[in-house]
């Protein structure tokens, strides 16, 4: 009978060992929940203010030995004309989502589903949240962390800083990153004198531009230059940057 107890005894002891143990990782695993939630918000909460410092991708790039050229400009020194075409490239509903555009996504999976080519439905926020906070290789992980981050910053950020850290931080082949280094290098004067011809050009290679070129832009580079100038001016008719530019309302 004795052992017969002490044996249960034992039972419980260790059950409630075990039960300490789940216990205690389960509580490492919510505080560091917590801590990666309010890490991440105070860390965008920074970037609201201060210009990021670098990006992932930059420091990617330094370790293949490529040299880096960035250097930040303020969105009011930075040709308004680049603004409209970037909006008319990447996300010409960028000011009417919050962050994530479903219409967008419902679009490109109708295409996929009619067989055409299957096309991005990141937003500028998107890439914004990419670019200044995470790594570049896809994955669920990274998009996981993409779609939180866009939503921090669509909640504490304006959209006239979503835009100005994207110009920033966006990247132009050759090393080149934001808008300033971009247009010293292929045009030889600063992103506040760009005329409308060489933001459509900067803003058509965007979307890979290790492959399509600025100088010289190759025939594809070139016909999609000139359906960004007839988009941006479709952007300015329907006020589709009113909400980088609310003081020209």
């Amino acid at each position: 009978m004795a052992r017969k107890s002490l044996n249960k005894a034992q039972a419980k002891m260790r059950k409630s060992s075990a039960l300490d143990r789940l216990t205690r990782i389960l509580r490492v695993i919510a505080w560091s929940f917590v801590l990666l939630i309010v890490g991440s918000i105070a860390w965008a909460a920074a970037y609201r203010f201060e210009p990021p410092p670098g990006t992932l991708l930059m420091v990617e790039r330094s370790f293949s030995g490529q040299e880096i050229t960035h250097s930040w400009m303020p969105l009011d020194k930075i040709s308004p004309y680049l603004v409209t075409a970037v909006i008319a490239a990447e996300d010409t509903r960028f000011c009417l989502h919050n962050g994530i555009d479903f219409e967008a996504i419902d679009e490109a999976f109708e295409d996929a589903e009619n067989g055409k080519r299957l096309r991005g439905a990141s937003t500028i926020s998107q890439q914004t949240a990419k670019n200044a906070f995470l790594w570049s290789h896809r994955g669920w992980v990274r998009k996981s962390a993409e779609a939180w981050m866009t939503l921090v910053i669509e909640t504490i950020w304006p959209k006239r800083r979503i835009m100005e850290v994207y110009l920033n931080i966006a990247e132009w082949g050759d090393g080149l990153f934001g808008a300033e280094a971009a247009a010293q290098k292929r045009f030889g004067k600063s992103a506040r004198n760009l005329t409308p011809g060489e933001a459509a050009l900067l803003a058509a290679v965007l979307p890979n531009p290790h492959k399509w070129r600025v100088d010289p832009p190759g025939p594809y580079v070139k016909k999609r230059t000139r359906m960004l100038r007839g988009r941006m001016g479709q952007v300015r008719r329907d006020d589709l940057a009113g909400c980088v530019f609310p003081d020209k309302k």
